[in-house]
C-alpha cells in the first residue's frame, strides 16, 4: 500500500500554491511553502483549518471552495513523480498494490492518470472512498480483507505520522520516505519498521 503525496508524487508546490490562492482570495496573507507542507497529511479540511488559523475558522468552507477551484485546474503544474518511481513500480508489477491516501479520490486519480501511474494499482482509496481514513487502521483492514492478504505480508509505504500510526494499528509493516513532505526528524522518532531515502531502496527491502 502506498501513500500518494510525498511518497510517490512530489505534490507540495501545487498544494501550497492553491492554499495561498485561497488565502489571497479571502484577503489574507500568504504562508511560506514549508509551513503549508507541515499542515499536509490529514485531508483538505484540516489543511485549510491550519492554514487559516483559529482567528479565521469561520471562513473555512469558503477557503476550501477557493482551494479546490484553483487546485483542480493546477494540480499538475509542478507535480512530478519522485525519481525512479516508475522503475520501482515496474519492479513490483506482479505484487498487489493500492494507493491509500487522505487526499480526495477524484484529485488523486486525476494526478495518477496525469503522471501515467494509475495502471500499476488495483485500486486508489481516497479520503472519501471509505468511512475511515488514516490513521484509522480499519481502512487497511478493509483492503487486506478485500484483496485476501494477511497483515504480515503487507506494508504501508508513506511519509507521515498517519502512515506509521495506521500501519501499526492494522498490524502491518510501516516504511517511511524520508525525502517526502513529512518532517524528517519527526518521522525518525516515529519508529517505523523501515526507512528509505530513495524509492529504489524499496526493491531491496521487500521481495
Amino acid at each position: 500500500m502506498f501513500d500518494f503525496d510525498g511518497t510517490l508524487a512530489d505534490t507540495g508546490e501545487d498544494i501550497a500554491a492553491s492554499v495561498n490562492h485561497a488565502l489571497a482570495a479571502l484577503g489574507l496573507g500568504s504562508l511560506p511553502v514549508d509551513v503549508i507542507l507541515g499542515f499536509v497529511g490529514d485531508g483538505l479540511r484540516i489543511l485549510m483549518e491550519r492554514a487559516l488559523g483559529a482567528d479565521q475558522r469561520a471562513k473555512l468552507d469558503e477557503a476550501m471552495e477557493f482551494f479546490l477551484r484553483h487546485y483542480e485546474q493546477h494540480l499538475l503544474d509542478h507535480t512530478k513523480l519522485y525519481p525512479s518511481a516508475e522503475e520501482m513500480l515496474n519492479h513490483f508489477r506482479s505484487t498487489k498494490k493500492v494507493i491509500l491516501t487522505n487526499k480526495r479520490y477524484y484529485l488523486t486519480i486525476a494526478i495518477a492518470k496525469g503522471l501515467k501511474i494509475d495502471r500499476h494499482f488495483l485500486e486508489i482509496v481516497g479520503s472519501d472512498s471509505t468511512p475511515f481514513q488514516k490513521p484509522d487502521g480499519r481502512v487497511i483492514a478493509y483492503l487486506l480483507e478485500k484483496y485476501d492478504v494477511v497483515p504480515d505480508r503487507a506494508v504501508l509505504i508513506g511519509d507521515s505520522r498517519n502512515d506509521v500510526a495506521a500501519a501499526r494499528s492494522a498490524g502491518v509493516l510501516s516504511c517511511v520516505h524520508l525525502n517526502g513532505l513529512g518532517n524528517r526528524e519527526a518521522m525518525l522518532k516515529m519508529g517505523a519498521d523501515f526507512y528509505f531515502e530513495h524509492l529504489t531502496e524499496i526493491q531491496s527491502l521487500f521481495h
